[in-house]
């Protein structure tokens, strides 16, 4: 292996599975610190190493009411997204204060890392783990 070359990496072929399940998520309705780097935040931190783009779908599942989404999002080849829940709109935003779980669905194989900023007061959490993969 060539480590000098920086373009080294040349997978052809992509890592992963296509759903995953995040069943524990709830975004903060306050923030202490500057925005936006300090917004407390739910993300899922998609790595997409393959030679193809992929097309991700979300669902979000809640106690008491019907799943809202799909929320939709484009992660290119060989490339990575950190995709902030409390910045998704549309079909409609994500309430804050209140209990959800995801289930992220991908046309190829990614993977899905899961990271929350809790900053609702001046000692900051910072929480991350891996999604379960489902297949």
């Amino acid at each position: 292996m060539d480590l000098t070359n920086p373009r080294r990496i040349t997978r052809r072929f992509a890592v992963g599975c296509r759903v995953w399940a995040i069943p524990e998520g709830y975004i903060p309705g306050a923030s202490h610190g500057p925005e936006p780097a300090m917004t407390s935040h739910e993300t899922a931190c998609i790595l997409n190493a393959g030679p193809r783009e992929a097309h991700v779908e979300i669902a979000v599942f809640f106690k008491d009411c019907d799943p809202a989404g799909p929320y939709r999002a484009t992660v290119p080849a060989r490339r990575t997204l950190h995709l902030r829940f409390n910045e998704l709109a549309e079909p409609e935003p994500i309430p804050r204060d209140t209990d959800y779980a995801t289930l992220i669905e991908s046309d190829v194989p990614i993977v899905v890392q899961h990271t929350r900023l809790d900053s609702r007061q001046a000692e900051n959490a910072l929480m991350t783990t891996m999604a379960h993969p489902v297949g």
